[in-house]
């Protein structure tokens, strides 16, 4: 099979997988509609895609505390803070 039949098979199969799932999203709304029905979210629906959305915001922000936490600078800047108050606790002790 020369390489312009591959991508000519290829092509035929995508067409007819994509005529294929357009029928069958087009046979769903059609029942759908036969039913009468108009799919609008209950207030249940709601309030879980609000906890989603919710969910999704803090996940954000964890990932940016967990990555923001392991940075060379973050580490760095927290070896200099542990140095800085070991040098206040050797200032202390030589105080008393």
């Amino acid at each position: 099979m020369s390489w312009a039949s591959a991508v000519v098979l290829i092509v035929l199969i995508t067409a007819i997988a994509g005529v294929m799932r357009s029928r069958h999203r087009g046979g769903r709304r059609l029942r759908d509609g036969e039913q009468g029905q108009s799919h609008l979210p209950s207030a249940r629906e709601q309030q879980l895609e609000r906890e989603v959305d919710d969910l999704r915001e803090r996940i954000k922000v964890l990932e940016r505390i967990a990555t923001e936490g392991n940075t060379i600078e973050a580490r760095e800047t927290r070896r200099i803070a542990e140095e800085i108050e070991s040098l206040r606790d050797q200032q202390g002790q030589h105080g008393n």
